[in-house]
């Protein structure tokens, strides 16, 4: 025999689980149960640890939920595109391209430390000299577009002060052979 814990129902149906009325799991009654006592309800010899009852579930309130700041965006189709503007974190400036200015330089400084190796400089010279004077002529007519003027200079200038100190170098030479 079973019982309805939660109503006092009983059921003779040993496959039945659950009260008709209530939905509440049954329990069999202990052969040797006492009806009263000090609980309210009979004891059952399979009796779970109490279950304590909390009142009903909070209910979130809707209407103070705060509405999306702004419906989202339909798809437009085929739409011209922008222009491509790079991300960055702050506002930045395009900086003007100085590259023949530095490869003015640099040629000049290779000229001047290893262009003394098998006369390596004669060819680096010319070519610091040439790119000084491209990066020169561009600078001055866009200065916004190039920079680079000290770096053009200074690639002219030392590939100028080797082909002094390599024409020094042939004249004391040729003078000490002829002595």
């Amino acid at each position: 025999m079973k019982r309805c814990p939660k109503c006092g129902q009983m059921y003779e149906d040993k496959d039945l689980n659950f009260c008709f009325n209530d939905g509440e799991l049954l329990s069999y009654l202990a052969p040797d149960a006492p009806t009263s006592g000090y609980s309210e309800r009979p004891l059952y010899a399979n009796d779970p640890p109490p279950t304590e009852f909390l009142p009903s579930s909070r209910v979130t309130n809707e209407t103070r939920w705060t509405p999306p700041a702004a419906p989202p965006a339909v798809w437009q189709g085929n739409q011209a595109t922008p222009v491509n503007i790079p991300f960055s974190q702050y506002p930045t400036a395009v900086s003007p391209t100085q590259t023949l200015a530095i490869v003015s330089m640099g040629l000049g400084l290779g000229s001047l430390t290893v262009g003394w190796c098998c006369y390596s400089g004669f060819l680096l010279c010319p070519a610091a000299i040439v790119t000084g004077a491209i990066a020169l002529v561009q600078i001055n007519s866009d200065p916004k577009r190039y920079a680079g003027k000290g770096f053009a200079i200074a690639g002219i200038a030392t590939a100028a002060v080797f082909l002094v100190l390599c024409l020094l170098f042939i004249i004391i030479y040729g003078a000490l052979q002829f002595i």
